[in-house]
């Protein structure tokens, strides 16, 4: 029988090969399952799946729930314990269908969460983020292009660090391979297509990715280990040495302090405005859905509360009128 460290390799093996899981997926669900493991050898000595029981998942979830985070040394949010069962869930799904004993899956419950927030800023301030690189040196317009470009697709991180150099503007979209290996088509405004035009126009290297690094140093190195870089490699290696999801992070905390924006925003804001800029204009959440790339349109129905116009004139009709 396999020990779980090799059945937790060979479930990122099958996310990676059979599911079609986004790389940025097995990263975390890797980060998951490996603080799991690592808690039930030392809770104890857990090394083989029918070692996990409802009694350890109860003391992995206590143990969880007391943890401090390194930033705000606040403790890890419902969301986040979340993610950890998510994937603890999900290995053991693998293993009931490979019948291998372990714990069933559906014992398994997710905390309660409050309902989830949207990190939004103002039309203003968004005028405000993608004016901010005003430069006309490439990096300046390489990044002018990658704001310009999350605003008009809606693309999630991952996806934009995907991209190849060979894009085809003429037709005012692009292909894209999203969460599951799904395919579709987002549509590039004027503005973004006129940006990544000028920053294409620029390039003078040969280097096969769209927003690629332009200098040996950019946004700092790398200080992984290198036994750590070897894992990550095998699973994540970035695609047409395409810039990385914390270098887009980066870039966009730059250019959000320029503008002089006191709010945390992060690609997924960009994101976020996307959609909602769609529904106030009077697009159907089916059409979002599509654009957005959400396999389930409970997931896009997040937004509604936000852009629902037709409640908000019907209070303002109708509210304290006696």
């Amino acid at each position: 029988m396999a020990s779980l460290q090799e059945l937790k390799t060979q479930f990122l093996e099958y996310l990676e090969i059979e599911k079609g899981a986004a790389l940025r997926t097995i990263e975390n669900y890797d980060h998951y399952l490996t603080q799991f493991l690592e808690f039930a050898q030392k809770s104890g000595g857990a090394s083989a799946p029918a070692d996990i029981t409802a009694e350890l998942v109860r003391e992995f979830r206590l143990w969880l729930n007391r943890q401090k985070t390194t930033v705000s040394g606040e403790t890890l949010s419902k969301k986040t314990q979340n993610y950890y069962l998510i994937a603890l869930r999900m290995f053991l799904r693998y293993l009931g269908r490979r019948n291998i004993k372990s714990l069933a899956a559906d014992q398994i419950e997710l905390a309660k969460t409050s309902e989830r927030a949207l990190d939004l800023i103002t039309p203003l301030e968004l005028e405000r983020l993608l004016a901010a690189p005003a430069g006309n040196d490439l990096k300046s317009l390489r990044d002018k292009a990658i704001l310009e470009l999350l605003f008009s697709t809606g693309l999630r991180v991952s996806e934009l660090c995907s991209l190849p150099r060979e894009i085809n503007l003429a037709a005012d979209e692009i292909s894209i391979r999203g969460k599951g290996g799904k395919v579709r088509v987002v549509f590039v405004s004027d503005r973004a297509k006129t940006a990544l035009k000028k920053y294409l126009a620029a390039r003078q290297d040969m280097a096969e990715g769209l927003f690629v690094s332009l200098e040996a140093n950019d946004f700092g190195k790398n200080k992984k280990p290198a036994a750590e870089k070897s894992r990550r490699k095998k699973y994540w290696g970035k695609e047409y040495g395409n810039l990385d999801r914390h270098s887009i992070e980066r870039i966009l905390r730059h250019y959000v302090a320029k503008a002089g924006i006191a709010k945390k925003v992060t690609p997924h804001t960009l994101r976020h405005l996307f959609a909602t800029d769609l529904l106030s204009n009077g697009a159907d959440l089916r059409s979002v859905q599509a654009l957005l790339g959400h396999a389930n349109i409970g997931t896009t129905q997040i937004y509604t509360h936000v852009t629902d116009k037709h409640l908000r004139e019907i209070h303002k009709k109708f509210h304290n009128k006696g």
